[in-house]
This record gives structure tokens, C-alpha cells and sequence, in this order.
């Protein structure tokens, strides 16, 4: 199926940064050929905005649930819970943002690799994607996706900057896409050679609004609305029309997301 918009993977458009401009940042997006995001969840601190932004948006907006690596600390299965209920109303299409992040702090890193193996089993469960962040953290992360890969776990390696090589462990582990952002566009980026290499049919677009927004704009806020510059370089990169990059990264998305 031929398509000519996009769709951003991965964007916290529903957070504080955009107070009083939620509107204005989706008019943007839509009018840039932005026609879906996915809103991955943090913890229930945040959770409440990510509904409110998504209810509002119905259409535009499909919520993740899950709890974000850097948000697991001493009520991290108190946490747990409030995930697994939100999930189990039935609104949410994918489970995430869940992984390891070792960058931050490693105080509670035995409780982030319990707490991303139940979300991974959870989201098994129900059939549902997972959206992975993984930050200083590929060992850890493969040995897990490989103790359960009889699960045959799908999903999304969220902000992905790893190599080709990496990319190959990963899909032998299940059937992962990789997130491509604003990084690629970054001065001597080495994931810009693993993109070359990568299938198309492997990549989705995303954000991570408000975060690593991508040249030129570097330095301000990133938003929805900068996907195209991000296809632009996978274009340019892959040598390939900007259409089919616009048409073969949202049917991955559709398809994976099923939205």
C-alpha cells in the first residue's frame, strides 16, 4: 500500500515541555505529514498527560503503557501494577517504554532487568509490541530477549544506535524494528553507516520529542513536526525517493503498532 505521511514511533509530545501549545505542536506535526504517533508511557507520574493528550487526539495519538528504566526504584512493583492495570483495559498498543539503562544510575539495576523480563512476558501475553530503551545496556538486554525468545516477542529497540552486526543478533532474538531519530542526522554519527546497511523493511521513524532534535535544528526542542528531516537523511543515506521512505517506514509501523 502506496502512503505519503508518516508516522512518529516515539515522541513524549503529552509532557510539560509542550504546556499550552499541545494543539499548536499537533497542528505542526500534521501539517508537516505527520498523520500517527505513539506516545510511550514513563511511570504514573506522567501517566495522567499521556491520557489526557491521547483521549483529545483520539486518531493522532495511540498511548503505550509501561515503566521507563530510569523511573525503577523502591516502588518499582507498586509500579508494576499500575502498568498491568492500565493494560488490561485494553487501550494501549504497545508496552513501553520498558529496557535498562545503566547510564543514569546502577543503584537499582537488578530491579530494571526484573522489571523489563515481567514487562516482556506481560507483553507476550497479551500480543502486544514492546518499545525498548536501551542505554549502556546491549549485553543485558540480548541475554534477556534470549532467554525469551520461545516467546517470540515483537516490538520496537527505541532511539537505536548500534551497529549492523548488533541489529542481526537483535532480529534473530524476535521480530524487532529499529528506531531511527534525530541522532542520524548528527555530524560523524556512526548509526548513519548502520542505516545504509539495514533493510527498510527494519526501520521506523520517531523522535523522541522533546529530545535529540536533528540538524539543523539541534539545540532546540524537538518535535513531531521534524520527522521529515530525519526521513530526508535516511533518504539520502539509502539513496532511495523520500515517498517510498515515507511509505515503507509507516506500514512497518502500522503494522507492528497494528493502528
Amino acid at each position: 500500500m502506496e502512503c505519503n505521511y508518516y508516522i512518529d514511533t516515539h515522541t513524549h509530545i503529552y509532557g510539560q515541555e509542550f504546556s499550552g501549545e499541545y494543539d499548536l505542536a499537533v497542528e505542526r506535526a500534521k501539517a508537516a505529514g505527520v498523520k500517527k504517533v505513539i506516545t510511550p508511557g514513563i511511570d504514573s507520574s506522567c501517566h495522567g498527560l499521556l491520557l489526557d493528550f491521547c483521549e483529545k487526539h483520539s486518531g493522532f495519538a495511540f498511548p503505550a503503557a509501561g515503566l521507563h528504566p530510569t523511573s525503577v526504584n523502591g516502588d518499582w512493583e507498586k509500579e508494576l501494577d499500575f502498568v498491568y492495570s492500565e493494560l488490561s483495559t485494553g487501550k494501549y498498543v504497545a508496552v513501553g517504554e520498558i529496557g535498562i539503562d545503566a547510564y543514569w544510575s546502577k543503584e537499582y539495576l537488578g530491579q530494571q532487568k526484573e522489571a523489563f523480563r515481567l514487562q516482556l512476558q506481560k507483553a507476550a501475553e497479551m500480543g502486544l509490541p514492546v518499545i525498548i530503551h536501551a542505554r549502556e545496556a546491549t549485553e543485558p538486554i540480548l541475554q534477556i530477549l534470549k532467554s525469551l525468545k520461545h516467546l517470540a516477542i515483537k516490538g520496537v529497540f527505541h532511539a537505536y544506535t548500534g551497529s549492523y552486526e548488533t541489529s542481526r543478533i537483535i532480529k534473530d532474538l524476535g521480530d524487532f524494528k529499529f528506531g531511527i531519530g534525530g541522532v542520524v542526522t548528527f555530524k560523524n554519527a556512526s548509526i548513519a553507516e548502520t542505516v545504509k546497511k539495514l533493510d527498510l523493511k527494519d526501520i521506523v521513524l520517531e523522535t523522541d520529542s522533546p529530545y535529540l532534535t536533528p540538524v539543523p535544528l539541534r539545540g532546540k526542542r524537538n518535535e513531531s513536526s521534524y520527522i521529515p528531516l530525519i526521513a530526508e537523511k535516511i533518504s539520502s543515506l539509502k539513496n532511495a525517493e523520500i515517498g517510498e521512505i515515507a511509505s515503507v517506514t509507516t506500514e512497518n509501523a502500522e503494522k507492528l503498532f497494528n493502528i
